[in-house]
């Protein structure tokens, strides 16, 4: 394979067969597709380890897509359910389901979630670290939630939010310009209160060049999380 991702492929001017499921369902020309691509304006999420993907485009000239959020939680932790969820989701061509499990066995609801669905899958990271490592969210190291992004990317996540745009400096901004609602982002809020616990930079931020070597190995397509959007 002579490219790295989807997007490198339309750079070199690879027609992957990801481009070319797209192009047809988008009934537009593979060589425009791929301008748009190389451009950046438009992305095909397509984890090399998704195995069942029908591909989808999502960006500037393409159709709407529709997504569906489910997941397991402390509130909600019957898998079956969810998993019913997701064979409606299916049922009714959702193009994206993004899991927000948080809670419970996590890596094995996503494990069925991927092996099952040809919609591209999306995961938070962050929304996974507490349940995933069974300890206070003061007690995650920084490698350790570098490695649950590394994790989702193995398994066969295509899309992830990343709270990278929070660090320390626009913290302490906010500390001193206090808001009525506070964080209403959850994985904002997550990221503030370790950044306080343990006095440290936001790992997705110092750590940023990591996270994009991660999703450039597995080919997984970063949605930038607005970690202190307004209430």
């Amino acid at each position: 394979m002579n490219y790295t991702t989807q997007m490198d492929a339309a750079k070199k001017g690879i027609a992957t067969k990801e481009i070319q499921t797209v192009a047809k369902k988008e009934k537009m020309d593979v060589s425009d597709l791929m301008y748009r691509m190389s451009r950046g304006r438009v992305v095909i999420p397509a984890n090399k380890n998704h195995k069942k993907l029908s591909a989808e485009g999502v960006g500037k000239g393409l159709k709407t897509k529709i997504n569906v959020n489910l997941g397991i939680s402390k509130d909600c932790s019957n898998v079956n359910l969810e998993l019913d969820k997701v064979k409606k989701a299916i049922d009714m061509k959702a193009e994206a389901i993004m899991d927000l499990s948080c809670f419970g066995k996590t890596r094995e609801f996503r494990s069925k979630l991927i092996a099952m669905s040809p919609a591209m899958i999306g995961t938070v990271p962050i929304y996974d670290a507490v349940g995933f490592y069974d300890k206070e969210l003061k007690d995650i190291t920084a490698e350790e939630l570098l490695n649950v992004i590394e994790t989702h990317a193995k398994d066969g996540v295509d899309f992830m939010t990343i709270h990278a745009g929070i660090n320390r400096e626009t913290a302490q901004v906010f500390k001193r310009n206090p808001r009525l609602m506070n964080f209403v982002s959850r994985g904002g809020s997550l990221l503030y209160a370790w950044m306080n616990l343990n006095n440290r930079e936001n790992p997705f931020y110092e750590y940023f060049d990591r996270v994009l070597d991660i999703c450039e190995k597995y080919d997984v397509t970063i949605s930038l999380g607005d970690a202190c959007r307004s209430g």
